[in-house]
């Protein structure tokens, strides 16, 4: 297993652990828990098992959103709830919804029993926390019995273990969290752009001017698009990151990935059929060759 096609697996089954930032049921279970609806939940819910950490904490680890928007809701919410009641509540939910958006045929299925554990083998297969303060709050969450759940919170430690070395491969390259988050959007597999910057809460202004200076780095152009230097700057960013994740899917093997991903790629579908993911979430090179 190369650090290429470990990068590609790991994208491939990225929708199977974000559907869990759009369906409802988290919203209805994290508001039971005492959050607020919006976006206290997500912010509460994504970094609750890392404790009752402040606003700086969770955007560092977060990196791409507006602070302000963070400071909004962040430590407020540890004044509503515990840490541990929003994991609870929030792990509660993501079953629910892997049952209604798949059926329980699948759910409680051997393909979702073996799927959760050839995602636990990658997910074990990480070798530690160094560095990795997101992952390292989910790596000590129990592992939940049941199948599809432990399925989504293997795939969890697995993103948010590639996702704090991704933030490690931003600022190697230079950029801020909302550049990361313009230059990702320009590749055309991002976000698209008004999804971008109202989700991450960012002002036109504020995007704007770090247009500006990514154009005086000549990594955008005067129409907004990647230059060639940008261009080989995102591609070292995701090599880099790519590296930097590969060691669990060493651990799982080609054969293994490749069944994963076949057992996978059907539910994925289902979930993105079924309208989860509003419209905004996927750049328009969404689909072809990546």
């Amino acid at each position: 297993m190369d650090a290429h096609n470990a990068g590609r697996t790991a994208r491939s089954l990225e929708l199977l652990h974000s559907l869990s930032y759009f369906v409802p049921e988290v919203e209805d279970r994290l508001g039971e828990a005492g959050l607020e609806p919006g976006r206290m939940g997500y912010f509460a819910g994504r970094s609750a098992p890392m404790g009752a950490v402040g606003a700086g904490v969770v955007t560092a680890t977060f990196f791409n959103f507006s602070p302000v928007v963070i400071e909004s809701v962040i430590p407020r919410a540890w004044g509503l709830t515990t840490p541990g009641a929003v994991v609870e509540a929030r792990y509660r939910a993501v079953g629910e919804a892997y049952v209604r958006l798949l059926g329980e045929s699948v759910t409680s299925s051997p393909e979702m029993a073996e799927a959760a554990e050839l995602a636990s083998i990658a997910a074990r297969g990480i070798p530690g926390v160094e560095g990795r303060p997101l992952y390292a709050g989910y790596a000590e969450v129990a592992w939940p019995d049941a199948p599809h759940l432990a399925f989504w919170h293997a795939l969890t430690l697995l993103r948010e273990y590639r996702g704090d070395g991704h933030v490690a491969a931003l600022q190697t390259a230079g950029l801020s969290g909302l550049e990361s988050l313009i230059t990702h959007t320009a590749t055309g597999f991002g976000f698209q752009k008004k999804f971008a910057i109202t989700r991450r809460a960012w002002t036109q202004d504020q995007w704007d001017s770090a247009c500006d200076s990514l154009r005086d780095r000549e990594i955008l152009d005067a129409r907004g698009e990647l230059t060639a230097n940008g261009k080989e700057l995102r591609e070292l960013v995701e090599d880099l990151t790519d590296d930097l994740a590969l060691a669990p899917w060493a651990a799982l093997g080609e054969d293994g990935a490749a069944r994963l991903v076949e057992l996978a790629t059907p539910w994925r579908d289902a979930i993105v059929a079924a309208g989860v993911f509003p419209a905004g979430v996927f750049g328009p090179k969404v689909g072809t060759s990546h």
